[in-house]
């Protein structure tokens, strides 16, 4: 589908006007629930892995849908199928994510009140829709697998902002502002998780996402312990040393004179 803030993103019901009444849009697929359904089953008997663009709740469900017919049709794999961008997902399509086995493929930056959130996308919404946007709280309550992405390049490829409003729910650059659905704050543990080990499972990283034995020792070096107490906003972290494999390809100078 497309976005909330022009319109297209797709919705199970209309769009509101300035005045808060229901327009005639609901917005658009780029395909058909049946032609998908078709698509997602043929690829996926394939052994492709399916990744969905869905904004909005009707996008949302068709993709869970769509999902759906493809286990029934083919049987259950470690597909690892994901569902990108997640803005607005109904809550009766929530427990769906865990029970289809479907990562929740989230760029959490845009989970903050700013323009585009407060003048272009909640008054068309209303209130009862507004309060479903980017529920990673809920998402994970309900036991989905949540990975974080950073949509560069209409985002930032930095993920430290990304992971502070996942926590915060607060713009990195307003930082005493109101959050935003407070509610769907996850934990800094949580974060880190979907920005390492969730993305790692995506991309079938296996050896990848987590320190252990065995596993590739792919680092990065931080300018701080960003979990204590004094560590400062987490979005203004820095990395000073990157490792790939056990070695080194990047450290900053303070590293270096360290």
């Amino acid at each position: 589908d497309g976005i909330l803030e022009n319109r297209t993103a797709a919705l199970l019901a209309p769009y509101l006007d300035a005045r808060g009444e229901p327009t005639g849009g609901i917005g658009m697929t780029t395909l058909e629930p049946d032609e998908l359904n078709q698509l997602s089953i043929d690829l996926d008997q394939r052994g492709f892995q399916l990744h969905y663009h869905a904004i909005g709740d009707r996008a949302v469900r068709e993709a869970l849908d769509a999902i759906e017919a493809t286990r029934a049709a083919n049987g259950e794999r470690d597909a690892r199928h994901h569902i990108a961008h997640i803005q607005l997902i109904h809550p009766d399509d929530l427990p769906r994510f865990a029970a289809l086995g479907v990562v929740a493929n989230a760029q959490p930056l845009w989970a903050v009140h700013e323009a585009q959130m407060d003048r272009l996308t909640i008054p068309f919404l209303g209130p009862e829709r507004t309060q479903w946007q980017y529920p990673f709280g809920s998402l994970l309550r309900a036991g989905a697998r949540l990975a974080f992405g950073s949509d560069w390049t209409v985002s930032t490829a930095d993920p430290f902002p990304q992971i502070e409003v996942a926590v915060r729910r607060v713009w990195p650059e307003h930082r005493d502002a109101e959050p935003f659905l407070p509610a769907e704050r996850i934990t800094l543990d949580e974060a880190l998780t979907a920005a390492t080990v969730g993305s790692a499972f995506v991309n079938r990283q296996d050896e990848a996402g987590w320190l252990g034995a065995g596993r590739l020792a792919d680092l990065a070096i931080l300018d701080r312990d960003i979990d204590a107490p004094d560590a400062g906003p987490i979005g203004d972290t820095s990395v000073v040393g990157t490792v790939v494999g056990g070695a080194f390809v990047f450290e900053a100078p303070a590293l270096e004179a360290g």
